[in-house]
């Protein structure tokens, strides 16, 4: 069905990753995991021929295995409206009638050769299947939360969350035998979320799926595919992602003791060695004591030391094996983040105070009436379907909208810190170095001491934000809002893109 044979691509000196080589079955749902920059968008790319490889070949059985590919960044075309890209998503249905009138026409001519058929059969099959694809089409948008939503209103118009949404829906509809979806479960709510699990599990083709999402991966998932970050290569996994993470706890467990039983072979070979060598230099010169001339001791001793000295050398031979030929490596560090928000200046006890608040945009209201008070110290979740103004709500408490009615005030000392869903805020063409100077006068030492704590380490600081991964562009805000010491948290889905 699917199978990356020995992938390598690299964008610097280093490689991002070689070496990968996995098969993706029919029937087979697989989870794609690995830590935020690993690749592991890259690597879909790659195997929907978006991106070239450095090195590796990508094949699908059949070649022409129709495939349905859902990128984090999407792209529509500016034209498109609801009705255009779902038609388009389907299959052309009046464009496939008329390729299909026009075959049948020139069948019945003197002369047509069997190719004619032959094409004639394909488009039928095609114009089939649009058709099917076209009935599936209310349920799937109605699933998604879309179906409320007018056929001519501009694909534009809509929000981040709609427009993810509209991409699953052409992409479920689009009768693909094989998925690659890049985060698929971001912007759903819990039904839609059900939805999606229960179209994955009667999917009867092959699903290759990026997610942070333990709970998805865990009933959707057959096997994980894991890019490590160390070695920069994958490994297959059977089960579910619990079964994974056990898999890989034991895995480690087993490398550390391996380790360390080497360690402790070699200290001991090198107390020998230095013990044979001690010996080595007793018998040198061939004699014990200084004052004995007898030749027959003198010989006898210079014997032993010989022996000895060889003894020390083959002690020396081994270690040096073990050391490298046979050397096992020490497992590597396992980073997180460490989220260190230090010393924030206190507000007072009232944070914010929603008076009669409608939130919304000119001609179209979202919410109204809102009263509601936030003291320091609370955390609370936002919580409500998709398209009912949570993203409005907190744009209008952040002070980037007007409220259509009412207030929302903030508290004494109150410093917002605002991370947007798609990270919009951030400067594409500033790094990260440059980015957290900006917003806080620090010095280069000072600045690369604190992203290292967000997992930016060595180069990663010289890269610019639009070059960035999601999942660093949302360690990148978390990193500013922590720095700027903000007292006030409003955050849009902070886990979207985050691994796991």
């Amino acid at each position: 069905m699917l199978k990356a044979n020995n992938l390598s691509k690299s964008y610097t000196l280093e490689p991002l990753f070689h070496s990968v080589t996995f098969t993706v079955l029919p029937g087979e749902r697989v989870g794609l995991v690995g830590p935020n920059g690993s690749g592991k968008t890259t690597l879909l790319r790659i195997l929907t021929g978006e991106e070239q490889p450095d090195s590796g070949t990508v094949q699908r059985t059949p070649a022409n295995l129709p495939a349905g590919y859902l990128a984090q960044g999407l792209a529509f075309a500016p034209e498109d409206t609801l009705a255009s890209f779902i038609a388009r998503m389907e299959g052309d249905i009046p464009a496939l009638s008329a390729r299909i009138e026009a075959l049948a026409g020139e069948i019945v001519q003197p002369g047509a050769g069997p190719h004619l058929q032959q094409a004639y059969d394909r488009i039928l099959e095609q114009l089939q299947q649009a058709a099917e694809n076209a009935g599936r089409a209310p349920g799937t948008l109605a699933a998604l939360g879309l179906s409320h939503l007018q056929p001519d209103l501009p694909v534009s118009a809509l929000s981040g969350g709609q427009k993810t949404r509209l991409a699953l829906a052409g992409v479920l509809l689009s009768a693909p035998q094989l998925l690659l979806l890049d985060e698929p479960t971001n912007h759903l709510d819990l039904d839609m979320l059900a939805w999606l699990e229960d179209w994955l599990l009667a999917f009867p083709g092959a699903a290759l799926v990026v997610s942070h999402d333990r709970a998805f991966l865990d009933r959707v998932a057959t096997a994980i595919v894991d890019i490590d970050p160390l070695t920069r290569t994958t490994k297959r996994y059977e089960g579910n992602y619990s079964a994974y993470l056990e898999q890989k706890i034991a895995e480690r467990e087993r490398q550390w003791q391996a380790y360390k039983d080497q360690q402790d072979q070699i200290a001991r070979l090198q107390g020998s060695a230095r013990h044979m060598r001690g010996l080595a230099k007793f018998h040198k010169g061939g004699k014990a004591d200084p004052e004995n001339t007898d030749k027959f001791s003198v010989g006898f001793f210079a014997n032993r030391g010989k022996e000895t000295i060889q003894k020390a050398k083959n002690l020396e031979k081994r270690i040096d094996r073990l050391m490298n030929e046979d050397h096992i490596d020490k497992p590597g560090r396992t980073w997180q983040m460490k989220m260190e928000f230090g010393e924030i200046a206190s507000s007072g006890r009232l944070v914010l105070a929603l008076e009669n608040l409608s939130v919304g945009y000119p001609g179209h209201l979202l919410l109204s009436g809102l009263n509601q008070a936030i003291r320091f110290g609370a955390r609370v979740a936002l919580m409500g379907p998709n398209g009912a103004g949570k993203t409005t709500l907190l744009r209008t408490i952040a002070g980037l909208i007007p409220p259509l009615g009412g207030a929302a005030r903030l508290g004494a000392n109150v410093k917002v810190g605002y991370m947007a869903q798609e990270h919009e805020h951030l400067d594409r063409n500033l790094n990260p170095l440059e980015t957290l100077q900006s917003q806080t006068g620090w010095t280069e030492t000072e600045t690369r001491s604190f992203l290292s704590k967000f997992l930016f380490k060595g180069d990663d600081v010289f890269t610019p934000a639009g070059s960035l991964s999601y999942g660093e562009r949302a360690r990148l805000s978390l990193a500013g809002l922590v720095a700027r010491g903000c007292n006030f948290l409003l955050l849009d889905e902070p886990i979207n893109h985050l691994d796991i």
